[in-house]
Formats: structure tokens, C-alpha cells, sequence
């Protein structure tokens, strides 16, 4: 079972460079061919990633198909993984960042589904990718559970929600960079501003209830692991800034109207919060310190 992780977990891999490169490939193609048609005095009407106006290929379907395949191979080599290890696969680095990447994807496809953008692609895919790419270069090997995580069921439950909530606040994060990237004149091939700030938010209200989720199980898996519910542990610490700066962006978008470059340069903070609480595993301490990198 540990071998059938590795090969599913190296073609998800694979799928998820393949499908970054079709909708790279996909935009770059439609940008050349507005570019044209403009000169030619043509009007385009907008078009989207993928959409190939000489009846060609459509690469950005294609890459959306390799994208679910992705989510294929790496649902199986975390299930694989988990009938190796015999508990879920999230108790060090390796585990966590597959778990993360899985998320990004899954909550990519769920939201280029809703709204038929794959321009959010360009943004998540990378994360997404980054993520296996540092999973590759850390070991994979099985060790036995510190104590700490030998609740097997808080162990799942707890990471899963939060794997959800990361994956969210990632497409959030690719809209906000897309909405910054496209500017007050635009840029042709992005979706609009207007569908970049909703598509932000709604990611955001989706994660959100999930953090906070996150928050609560990880306070009574504490009680149970260390006998207290908060000790205001430096990676606790760093997913209670990380829950206040979500909170700030919800609070000022429904009470204070922030709408437009605020809005998006607060969850530019907030996923670099999330990726610093994440990774805190690394460098943080505490009864945290637990990464699979070393020998605590």
C-alpha cells in the first residue's frame, strides 16, 4: 500500500503540472488571438481560458479534466496511505502538505465549477503544485504516532476541516491576486473585478465556519492530549491571528462596505497567515514542534 501511494501521489503530480501548463498555454493563446483579431478590427467578446475561436483544441477543458484526474490520484494515495499507516494521513510535514494540496484543488474545481473561470487556475494550481513539490523532497517514510496524536479520530477530523478551510482561503487568495493583477483599466482574459471580489468572499464565508471548526477541535484535542484547552501555544497563537484576520475581512466587508484593493490586500495577510500557521510545524516549537522532519 505504501508503494500504490507513492505512484498515485506521483501522477497526481504530474497531472497537476500538465494541467497548469494547458491553461498557461490556454491564455496565452487567447490573449495572442484577441490581440489579433483586434488588429484585424474584429471584435472578440471577451472569450475565456480555453476558449479557442478557430474551432481548435479547447487545452482549458482539457486541463480541468487533468486538474479531477490530479484529485483522483491524490485522494488515492492518502487513502492508500492511510490503510498503510492505519490512521489518517495527516500527522507530519509529508502528509500535511499532500492534505493541502488536495484542498486547494478540490475547492479550485468546486469554484470553476460554480463560476466557470479557469483564470482562478493560474493562481491555485501553482500553490497547489508548490505544495507536492515540497512534499517531494521531505521523507515519506512511516514512523510511529508521537502521543500527542494518537487520536486517531480527533487526528482526522481535526486536520480535515482545516484542509478545507486552507483549500478555501486559497481560491481566495487566487481571486484577490487576479482582481490586483487585473487593475482599474483591466486586463483582457481575466474575469471582472466585480466576479473576482464575490468569488473572494464567497470562498472566504465558505473557510471561514471551517477555521473556526478548526479552532474548537484542536482546543479539545488539547484538553485530551495535554490536559488544558488553550495554552496559547505558538502555532494556537498563529490559527488565532490567522482566524482574526478572516474575521476582520468578513467584519469590514458586511458591516463597513470594504469592497476593491483593501478587501483583496487583507487576504493576501490572511493567507500568508495561513501558510506561516501551516508551516509553523517547521519552526515554531512548543507542543506543536512535530513535523516528521526530525527526531522530537
Amino acid at each position: 500500500m505504501f508503494k500504490m501511494s507513492e505512484y498515485s501521489f506521483i501522477a497526481g503530480v504530474i497531472s497537476v503540472g500538465l494541467a497548469l501548463g494547458c491553461y498557461v498555454i490556454a491564455f496565452v493563446a487567447a490573449r495572442v488571438m484577441r490581440q489579433r483579431t483586434a488588429l484585424a478590427g474584429v471584435g472578440t467578446g471577451g472569450g475565456t481560458i480555453g476558449v479557442d475561436r478557430r474551432g481548435g483544441v479547447n487545452l482549458g477543458a482539457y486541463g480541468t479534466l487533468l486538474v479531477y484526474l490530479a484529485l483522483a490520484f491524490l485522494t488515492a494515495s492518502l487513502v492508500f496511505r492511510t490503510i498503510a499507516t492505519g490512521h489518517g494521513p495527516f500527522a507530519n510535514m509529508y502528509e500535511f502538505s499532500i492534505a493541502f494540496a488536495w484542498g486547494t484543488l478540490a475547492m479550485y474545481a468546486y469554484f470553476e465549477r460554480r463560476y466557470h473561470e479557469r483564470a482562478l487556475g493560474l493562481v491555485a494550481l501553482p500553490i497547489a503544485l508548490a505544495l507536492l513539490l515540497y512534499a517531494m523532497t521531505i521523507p515519506a517514510t512511516i514512523d510511529p504516532l508521537v502521543p500527542a496524536l494518537q487520536n486517531n479520530l480527533l487526528l482526522s477530523v481535526h486536520v480535515a476541516v482545516a484542509v478545507v478551510a486552507y483549500g478555501t482561503f486559497s481560491v481566495a487568495f487566487a481571486a484577490a491576486i487576479l482582481y490586483l493583477v487585473r487593475g482599474e483599466d483591466g486586463r483582457r482574459g481575466l474575469p471582472s473585478r466585480e466576479l473576482l471580489d464575490e468569488i473572494s468572499y464567497k470562498a472566504v464565508v465558505i473557510g471561514f465556519p471551517f477555521l473556526t471548526l478548526t479552532i474548537v477541535l484542536g482546543a479539545v484535542w488539547a484538553e485530551v492530549a495535554w490536559g488544558t484547552y488553550w495554552s496559547w501555544d505558538p502555532k494556537e497563537t498563529a490559527s488565532l491571528v490567522t482566524w482574526l484576520i478572516y474575521g476582520s475581512y468578513l467584519h469590514a466587508r458586511v458591516v463597513r462596505g470594504w469592497r476593491g484593493e483593501r478587501a483583496a490586500s487583507l487576504l493576501l495577510l490572511g493567507f500568508a497567515a495561513t501558510l506561516f500557521t501551516y508551516f509553523g510545524n517547521l519552526f515554531f516549537g512548543g507542543l506543536h514542534s512535530y513535523s516528521g522532519l526530525n527526531n522530537q
